[in-house]
């Protein structure tokens, strides 16, 4: 019954945070710095950012859930006035044409930018057969499957911030900005129907030991 609750409050818990994720995109600016390195753990600060793309060294995270057609969601770093960790910057999603090559992507610019979005968390890690994509690569754009922020870094030789930005949307910009959060390997109705699954079983454990312990008559002779 308890492992029943504790699925059930998982499910509030990403439900609510979900919410918090929507209503965070209407959210005033924050200061960057304020956030930059402790950002809250249930809450995603909107923020305003000024710097430099290092333009020739953007990843693509090979994704194409989005649509049938594939695609790429692209990420560049961003170097700070002043600062030496890099910011992750998620550009959007690029739709693919359906074949296997990745969709061409826009040059970056190169002088000074002034960027907002949302400070979210990375993207999900699992486990990437064959090990590390990016070091395996010597040409930009690189490409994987997953985008650990560790691998990034070393592949730049900079640190990063903890979480990426992600953009606003923008209707002149290339690319698709529909924001949600990833919880496509276990979203809230799964943990619902697991919770049910397991009051089932507790029903069933009860059942059972009420039919193993009932009173049986005794034999007439």
């Amino acid at each position: 019954m308890r492992l029943g609750v504790w699925q059930l409050h998982r499910a509030d818990f990403k439900e609510d945070l979900l919410r918090r994720y929507a209503a965070a995109a209407a959210a005033p600016l924050q200061d960057f710095a304020g956030v930059a390195d402790t950002p809250p753990a249930d809450g995603f600060p909107r923020v305003k950012v000024d710097g430099h793309y290092l333009a020739d060294r953007v990843y693509l995270l090979d994704n194409p859930k989005h649509d049938r057609r594939g695609g790429v969601q692209v990420y560049a770093p961003l170097a700070l006035d002043g600062h030496s960790p890099l910011l992750l910057v998620d550009l959007g999603f690029l739709p693919g044409n359906g074949s296997d090559k990745s969709p061409q992507v826009p040059p970056l610019p190169t002088g000074k930018v002034s960027l907002q979005g949302l400070y979210v968390p990375p993207p999900p890690v699992g486990f990437e057969m064959g090990g590390n994509a990016l070091a395996r690569q010597t040409q930009w754009p690189k490409s994987s499957i997953f985008l650990d922020p560790a691998q990034v870094a070393a592949d730049l030789g900079r640190g990063l911030y903890p979480r990426v930005l992600a953009l606003d949307p923008d209707p002149a910009a290339i690319y698709e900005r529909e924001r949600n959060l990833d919880f496509s390997s276990m979203p809230p109705a799964r943990h619902r129907a697991y919770a049910f699954q397991w009051f089932t079983f507790a029903l069933a454990a009860v059942v059972i030991l009420l039919v193993v312990h009932r009173k049986r008559k005794p034999r007439q002779s």
